[in-house]
């Protein structure tokens, strides 16, 4: 119960303010002519004054309200490693009991998980939300049981009590990190990208110890082996073997005392990327689709072409010297023999042999093939004539064999039943109106060759197959540029061409034989693509060497997928039949194993701003004492919460100090007092 005065006047302030002044002025007329009475009749109106004031007693009737106390308990990953879960644990029972046993305090707890997307401890952000949900008049203290290390410190809000850590820092804790930076998404094929690594010792680390072993591995593959020297920055330069996701390993060996082996391995994921396409495409004459291939080719920004057409064959003869004619001279030779190397497809659009490339040349293109290289033939009468390419050294890795005959009637190119299944021409766009052609070569497709579009009485139209390390695809027709100009409603003619060209020249996304996974978060997709009508199980090895075995399921024609969802941050094993694929799932270095060392260097700014300060664990648990606000509120065994004194009012009652009798009172006994003592003298 408490008590104060308060003054709620009855009339305006401003006629309160003019009736003082009319007294004060009477009272010093009234000493000015001496008269005797002047002090009674000034406390005679003194006393009606302050009854116009309203001066009342207010009486509350309060109850305590207890003060609050936050504690954060830290559950985060870096807080599990060695025993810290354990004595985190201990020391918030501990505290708690504390602090419940003191008269008048509340303990609120809260527990500290990891972030969302690799966020690391979040804090600052539950501290927030905790102080929105309790009064900050009753906050006494804020106590974290942590490692220290948070990752949100820029929203650290303004406290209103003493912030206090209780960390679980050892003496004898080291850790080793391998940390990798400069780590692009996408890297040039044959060209180095460097990155940036580092192995460091952070704590009190074996002693003498300059130099540790680092292994590297591309895609599962067996790794490799250096010594590198500890706290240094190593550039590391890299040459990604294929293209689409190369995934790179690296890791340090595990030392006993570590606090941890979760940072002694990073992974890097590099899409391989072609920086141009070398493309050599050679017409053999003059005619309506070569603009095609040439315009196709050409779109493309990453394609760097050299095209050559034969305008006049050596057998022509007009007379016309030599050192006159305008046209360029074939470099055979030199495209053929010394830098057939250096093209990723070359493209034979109607040619047939007439002496330009000997036969020394062209088997030279059957070796370019079998070493990796990629051959594209598109067939005109040319392929059915005596002097047709497949009449050369090029028969060895040719996918169709001429008969001899050329169709010379409508068709409208159809997928096949395996084309359906075919990355190459799978889901091709057909709304049912593909225009025909008007020109097939019949041929005989060669051991091994896929079919993937039948045209004339269900003749091969498009063959793809593999030779060696590399491939060769025929088109029997020199008509697909009718589609490009829209005869008969035209076909997806461009983006046949483009898959084609592409798929010959090896990229990834178009193998018809692959297996993959696309990660989001701690999910994977995987995806099987095949031409077989079924493709059985994948397994999956994780990264502590479990295996799981999950079923592929068919969704469209040659795609099977299944759906994971793996639990540890790391490199995954996919395996199904003779296909082989890794992933690596979470990040590259965890955020929570950046620091794994327990400090209290982080939380120190808001320490120093509330007073308050931090313990190791390894002391024990501090006691607590009540501490006035802004003193220091630690010391020697000891934090201070500061008592907030809050309280919750449950009545509120007025009395008038000058009840009205009372006044009239005062002011008939001032007023006679005053007339009595001038009338006597």
């Amino acid at each position: 119960m408490t008590g104060n005065v308060l003054f709620d006047p009855i009339v305006p302030l401003w006629i309160l303010a003019a009736l003082t002044l009319i007294s004060a002025v009477a009272v010093s007329v009234a000493l000015w002519r001496g008269l005797a009475g002047w002090a009674f009749r000034g406390l005679a109106g003194l006393v009606v004054l302050a009854a116009l004031a309203g001066p009342v007693l207010q009486t509350e009737d309060r109850a305590p309200l207890s003060d609050i106390v936050l504690m954060f308990v830290d559950q985060s990953a870096s807080q599990r490693l060695d025993d810290r879960s354990e004595r985190t644990e201990a020391a918030a029972v501990t505290m708690a009991a504390r602090l419940g046993a003191r008269d008048n305090t509340e303990v609120r707890r809260v527990d500290v998980g990891d972030g969302l997307n690799d966020a690391g401890t979040e804090m600052m952000a539950a501290l927030s939300e905790a102080l929105a949900q309790e009064p900050r008049g009753r906050v006494a203290g804020v106590v974290a049981i942590s490692d220290g290390v948070v990752h949100d410190m820029d929203i650290a809000p303004d406290l209103p009590a003493p912030f206090h850590l209780l960390h679980t820092e050892r003496d004898t804790d080291w850790d080793r990190r391998l940390s990798v930076k400069n780590a692009p998404a996408f890297a040039i094929l044959g060209e180095p990208v460097t990155l940036t690594l580092r192995v460091e010792d952070t704590g009190a680390g074996p002693a003498g110890v300059t130099r540790a072993p680092l292994e590297i591995s591309i895609d599962g593959e067996p790794p490799q082996q250096f010594m590198v020297p500890l706290g240094r920055d190593i550039e590391l330069p890299v040459t990604l073997p294929h293209g689409g996701r190369n995934v790179i390993q690296f890791s340090v060996p595990f030392e006993d005392g570590e606090l941890t082996d979760r940072n002694n391995s990073a992974l890097v994921q590099i899409n391989g990327v072609r920086d141009r396409l070398r493309v050599l495409l050679v017409s053999g004459e003059p005619h309506q689709g070569a603009r095609t291939w040439r315009n196709l080719l050409k779109s493309d920004a990453s394609v760097d072409l050299v095209h050559f057409t034969i305008l006049r064959p050596p057998e022509k003869q007009d007379g016309v010297p030599v050192a006159e004619l305008s046209l360029i001279a074939f470099p055979t030779r030199e495209l053929f023999m010394e830098k057939i190397d250096d093209f990723d497809l070359i493209v034979f659009d109607r040619y047939q042999r007439r002496g330009i490339l000997p036969a020394l040349y062209l088997e030279n293109v059957a070796e370019y093939v079998r070493k990796g290289g990629a051959v594209l033939v598109a067939a005109g009468p040319d392929y059915a004539s005596a002097d047709s390419i497949y009449r050369s050294p090029l028969a060895q890795v040719l996918p169709g064999e001429p008969t001899a005959r050329v169709m010379d009637q409508p068709f409208t190119p159809t997928v096949s039943e395996l084309g359906v299944r075919h990355p190459v021409t799978a889901g091709l766009p057909d709304d049912g109106t593909w225009g025909g052609w008007l020109r097939q070569i019949e041929v005989t497709p060669a051991e091994g060759a896929d079919v993937l579009m039948t045209g004339a009485e269900d003749s091969p139209l498009l063959m793809l197959n593999r030779v060696g390390e590399g491939r060769v695809a025929l088109l029997a027709s020199d008509h697909a540029w009718l589609w490009a100009r829209g005869y008969e409603g035209g076909g997806p003619q461009l983006e046949l061409l483009r898959r084609l060209a592409h798929w010959m020249m090896g990229e990834p996304e178009l193998e018809e034989e692959a297996l993959w996974a696309e990660a989001t978060g701690q999910s994977m997709r995987i995806v099987r693509r095949s031409l077989e009508d079924a493709v059985g199980n994948v397994e999956i090895t994780t990264p502590a060497g479990e295996v799981i075995t999950l079923p592929l399921e068919e969704t469209s024609a040659g795609r099977f997928e299944a759906g994971y969802e793996g639990a540890e941050i790391g490199l995954y094993r996919l395996t199904n039949g003779d296909k082989s694929s890794v992933i690596g799932l979470g990040p590259a270095a965890p955020r929570e194993f950046e620091e794994t060392l327990a400090s209290a260097a982080q939380l120190a700014p808001l320490m120093e701003a509330t007073k308050g300060g931090d313990w190791a664990l390894v002391d024990g648990v501090p006691a607590v004492r009540d501490v006035r606000a802004g003193r220091p509120a630690i010391g020697r065994g000891w934090i201070g919460i500061t008592p907030r004194g809050a309280f919750e009012t449950l009545d509120v009652s007025r009395t008038p100090l000058l009840p009205v009798w009372l006044v009239l009172m005062l002011a008939g006994l001032f007023i006679v007092a005053g007339w009595l003592r001038e009338g006597r003298r």
